[in-house]
């Protein structure tokens, strides 16, 4: 069938996509690509489709499906996507994703490339047409192309040489793809679902959280975007989820087990009825969260996985907890953080904790001593803050530290409260001895970008500091601020603040670091510190490494992923490790929004 037809049939109804695809995910160069080897006449593969009753077809987006039989698409969503974006210069009514990939695509006449619109080197430049100007005029336009081409003299003895190229542009439309169907009453949902990840062995399959879904939405359609609306809401505050995520804390709260099996038998009014809790205790959570721990971005929530725990015991307690049972639910979610508790087989490490709960009625000791089963003690110690990047597990305990203590701001002398107005009131990370004065004295990125050597500001005290010495600024900063820089744990001899002692000034911090670290669990458990105590399995030393990006080996390796994600023609991903300043101030800014552009490289 050619493209044409195949674009009306979106358009009208007789092709869609089914509810368990996952969205657009292609980049501008994929894009790009395509169109190159269609103009080509390079062969761009086959399509699948599930030829099904549209009456029962469970499909994405508002569009409407025409009466009888549908082709939904099985293999080929990306291609006729980017082809319906480009071609008709709008996403089809199933698109979910960013449109930014297949817009301001143009085409050079002359060396016959295609690229992305580009100001310096397009703008006034004739020979570069905008691809979906073109294909929507189609011929009748052609005219309007040799108008702007003609006025430069240079371009007119090869008129008809580009007239010939538009045309065959205009030939996309016109190439055809082979579709192979599935049909057939004994074709379920589950048998095109595992057609579909064979089919697509090569990729990412459909998780067990995308066949839930699309089950519930077979009989609960609205189920998707009522699920996105809470994802959208909670992305606005600086949280970021996923569906598979909050379906997890639905399937706590309607079944409580983890794995997503257990949800195939459950009606649609039970699911409703399970979101809606679900989503009340969410907000419960986040808002303790932010409000005792201070936690208030996604950058340093700790596990989200803990979450959907919280969320089951918060509905097993009727989303209400006196002030010593919240507090300790809280120690607990900042534990599980620290020590990895959800880093391995997230869906056993739930099961475990629900079970539990679900043993002991809501014993939260006892979930909390299968922590220390594990771990040993649960005091924090100095080498729990050896660890580098913004990646390490101990990073939001600093960020925690800052906002439960109230540590002070160095220009201001006020506390760095949650509730700052203003941008420049914004929490960043501030390199305690600046990141050049270290690379110049020759020490390694692990101990530039040290955990120890970070506290917070506000954006306006960060970039007045700028690249001083502490031995500098520091003195200046105690003089006009009395215990502002105790209340950000730096040690108080003043000889450990130069740069030749900076390896002692780190290891003088990391004490003060646990010290605080311990009070603050202590305060959550309202100074009843039997539950922190305990030998510990191993002594911490500068050799354990918990999270973050652990050898120069690991980051040169990282810095070369970051090139290949590059190469496919998605947003390169952010190193976090050493962050440029310009990055930092918008992307870990903490009370307001994060600005994600493309992955987070970095173990985590």
């Amino acid at each position: 069938m050619q493209i044409s037809p195949i674009l009306d049939y979106i358009d009208n109804g007789h092709m869609a996509l089914p509810e368990f695809q996952r969205g657009y995910v292609w980049g501008r160069e994929q894009v790009r690509g395509l169109f190159q080897s269609l103009y080509r006449g390079h062969p761009v593969g086959s399509l699948l489709v599930w030829a099904t009753d549209a009456s029962t077809a469970a499909h994405r987006g508002d569009g409407k499906l025409a009466p009888g039989v549908v082709k939904l698409l099985l293999d080929g969503q990306q291609r006729i996507t980017s082809l319906y974006g480009v071609i008709r210069g709008k996403p089809p009514q199933f698109f979910d994703g960013n449109a930014k990939a297949f817009t301001d695509l143009r085409f050079n006449l002359a060396t016959e490339d295609f690229e992305f619109f580009q100001p310096i080197k397009m703008r006034d430049d004739p020979l570069w047409i905008d691809v979906t100007e073109v294909m929507k005029k189609g011929n009748a336009g052609i005219g309007d192309f040799l108008t702007a081409l003609s006025q430069n003299p240079d371009n007119l003895p090869k008129i008809g040489e580009y007239v010939g190229r538009m045309n065959q542009l205009l030939g996309i439309r016109d190439k055809a793809f082979h579709i192979e169907e599935v049909t057939g009453a004994d074709k379920t949902l589950d048998v095109v679902v595992d057609i579909f990840n064979r089919v697509n062995s090569g990729g990412t399959k459909l998780s067990k959280g995308d066949l839930a879904l699309a089950k519930i939405c077979s009989d609960w359609p609205e189920a998707r975007d009522t699920m996105k609306s809470s994802i959208a809401r909670w992305r606005a505050d600086g949280y970021d989820f996923t569906l598979d995520w909050l379906l997890r804390s639905v399937n706590t709260v309607l079944t409580g087990e983890a794995k997503f099996l257990y949800m195939h038998t459950q009606g649609a009014d039970d699911i409703a009825e399970a979101l809606k809790r679900a989503v009340r205790h969410i907000d419960t959570a986040l808002n303790m969260i932010g409000g005792r721990l201070g936690l208030d971005h996604d950058r340093v929530l700790f596990s989200k996985f803990a979450i959907p725990v919280m969320v089951r015991y918060l509905d097993t307690q009727g989303g209400r907890l006196d002030e010593r049972t919240r507090d300790k639910l809280l120690f607990w979610f900042v534990q599980t953080g620290m020590w990895g508790r959800f880093s391995g087989s997230v869906e056993s490490f739930i099961d475990k904790d629900l079970g539990i709960l679900d043993e002991t009625g809501g014993d939260l000791d006892k979930l909390i001593a299968e922590l220390r089963l594990a771990q040993g003690g649960l005091r924090v110690e100095p080498g729990h803050f050896h660890s580098w990047s913004v990646g390490s597990r101990f990073y939001p305990a600093l960020y925690m530290l800052t906002r439960m203590t109230e540590a002070r701001d160095w220009g201001t002398g006020l506390p760095l409260k949650n509730n700052l107005l203003g941008k420049m009131s914004r929490l960043e990370v501030h390199h305690i001895f600046p990141r050049a004065r270290l690379y110049d004295a020759n020490y390694a990125r692990s101990e530039v970008n040290a955990l120890a050597n970070f506290c917070f500001l506000t954006k306006d005290t960060n970039l007045s500091i700028s690249d001083r010495r502490p031995e500098d600024y520091l003195p200046e900063i105690e003089a006009a601020h009395p215990g502002a820089l105790r209340s950000q744990w730096i040690p108080d001899d003043p000889s450990l603040w130069r740069i030749e002692n900076y390896r002692d000034f780190m290891d003088a911090r990391k004490e003060l670091l646990a010290d605080a670290a311990n009070a603050c669990l202590a305060s959550l458990l309202h100074d009843d510190t039997s539950l922190l105590d305990g030998a510990r399995a191993a002594r911490i030393n500068d050799r354990v490494l918990l999270g973050g990006i652990g050898t120069e080996d690991e980051a040169a390796e990282l810095e070369g992923l970051n090139d290949w994600v590059a190469a496919q023609g998605f947003p390169r991903g952010e190193m976090a490790f050493d962050l440029a300043a310009a990055a930092l101030h918008e992307d870990y800014a903490a009370p307001g929004q994060l600005s994600p552009r493309g992955v987070n490289i970095g173990r985590r």
